[in-house]
């Protein structure tokens, strides 16, 4: 890891057959399947079989944030689901003492990687919640990269607009799962911190969550190649 196709595509319907239907179009086009909140609510480990069996890596994308004990095992009961996730992840701002319960439910052949600050969030949202003014969004996305780093953790969600800065602070083999990418002729929608996948993986994305723009689109397999095209040398 990283696998050579760097887009991990974002499975957000709670619509089963919808989503056994692109999982199956899509096996040659992505390198990662993303299930996160919608569809594990909806169809729980039943659902998340009948799509990880396809056989595309899953990044399982639940986001855990609690109180360590709470995190470690609900980490422990997750790392039962079969096929394991290739991927799952926490909220770092739990801080260090639940990334490192985080870490010890979670066996070395799954990577945890830790949420540093949402994409859907502006800067003025961010600094609503407590963050200071005096620094930039990046900085204090470093700042929780380097307490992921610490506490073991394989490496981070960050938004593209501070994935630079995480790539200077820490070493290369740190994993980069970058959420906020649409490419240029794509909606917005909810996200606000956003990138082109070409611009995300210059950046130094490792892994590039993309969801709406393939699997909203009359051709996600064509979308998903589109992308790969674009990322080309």
């Amino acid at each position: 890891m990283p696998k050579t196709n760097p887009i991990a595509v974002a499975l957000d319907t709670p619509d089963l057959p919808r989503a056994r239907e692109l999982v199956r179009s899509l096996k040659s086009h992505v390198g990662y399947l993303k299930v996160g909140m919608e569809f594990f609510y909806a169809h729980g480990a039943d659902g998340y079989r009948a799509v990880a069996e396809e056989g595309i890596p899953v990044f399982l994308d639940l986001k855990l944030h609690d109180i360590p004990n709470t995190v470690e095992q609900g980490l422990r009961s997750l790392m039962r689901l079969t096929p394991a996730p290739a991927i799952i992840n926490i909220h770092a701002t739990g801080g260090p003492v639940m990334m490192a319960a985080a870490r010890k439910a979670v066996p070395a052949s799954t990577k945890l990687i830790g949420v540093t600050l949402l994409t859907s969030l502006s800067n003025d949202e961010i600094w609503a919640t407590g963050f200071s003014r005096d620094k930039e969004t990046a900085a204090h996305a470093v700042a929780i990269a380097g307490l992921a780093h610490a506490a073991g953790l394989d490496g981070v969600v960050c938004s593209p607009l501070d994935l630079a800065a995480i790539r200077k602070a820490l070493p290369r083999d740190f994993l980069t799962v970058v959420p906020g990418i649409r490419p240029a002729d794509a909606a917005s929608h909810d996200q606000k911190r956003i990138a082109t996948p070409k611009a995300a993986v210059d950046a130094g994305a490792d892994i590039l969550v993309i969801g709406r723009a393939i699997t909203g689109s009359s051709d996600p397999a064509g979308a998903a190649q589109k992308i790969l095209a674009e990322l080309a040398p």
